[in-house]
């Protein structure tokens, strides 16, 4: 365990448990969608996971199943993505990130939806501006297929010692997360900020003492 994170880590522990036992305890007639979200310096990583109902499962196969053949389609899949990235609103201390990239999804056989047993995962991630170092807060919010979906929301343990996750907060439902964190300076950075200085009053004073000296 990183020192200085057993508040986060033990807050993020404990959602995860929560949502586990939620995961395993869904109705038959609920669309689940669990949101997992890694902060890092310059991204956030979302992995989404979309388990439908045994009563809810004719429904959702149609949605995905647009021409009726019976397969889902490459076409048919990256369809669907795009329909719940587009549905994810994201924003940092305000401001919008505008684009979702999809870097991955698996989608189970339609039988596994009819048994209750099938979950989509999805996998995107969003490039984040230049942040200064200090508080910020990240704000998301889930509103793909209102209706009938219940919802769970969970940071995950940042990867880089540069974000601390200082807090969580959301709505009773679970579609809105805002997650709190620090962010502090990279490694060096100090260094690369006075290393173009010195180098620069290195080269004067080289300068000067190569300089003929003049007699009077």
């Amino acid at each position: 365990m990183r020192a200085g994170r057993s508040t986060p880590l033990a807050i993020v522990l404990t959602t995860a448990v929560a949502a586990s036992i939620a995961v395993s305890a869904h109705r038959r007639d609920e669309y689940l969608q669990a949101a997992r979200l890694a902060v890092e310096p310059d991204r956030v990583e979302l992995q989404l996971d979309l388990t439908p109902g045994i009563a809810v499962a004719d429904a959702t196969i149609a949605d995905l199943d647009r021409d009726r053949d019976g397969v889902l389609s490459e076409g048919e899949k990256r369809t669907y993505v795009g329909r719940v990235l587009d549905a994810v609103v994201l924003e940092l201390d305000g401001r919008p990130i505008l684009h979702w990239q999809s870097i991955g999804s698996t989608f189970p056989g339609l039988n596994d939806f009819r048994r209750g047993e099938g979950t989509i995962q999805l996998h995107a991630v969003a490039t984040l501006p230049h942040q200064r170092d200090g508080d910020h807060y990240l704000a998301f919010r889930n509103t793909n297929q209102r209706d009938g979906s219940v919802y769970l929301a969970n940071a995950l343990v940042p990867k880089s010692d540069r974000v601390t996750i200082t807090a969580q907060r959301r709505d009773p439902a679970q579609r809105d997360l805002t997650i709190d964190y620090v962010l502090r300076a990279a490694p060096g950075a100090s260094a690369a900020t006075w290393l173009p200085g010195a180098l620069t009053g290195v080269a004067i004073l080289a300068a000067l003492l190569m300089r003929p000296s003049r007699t009077v």
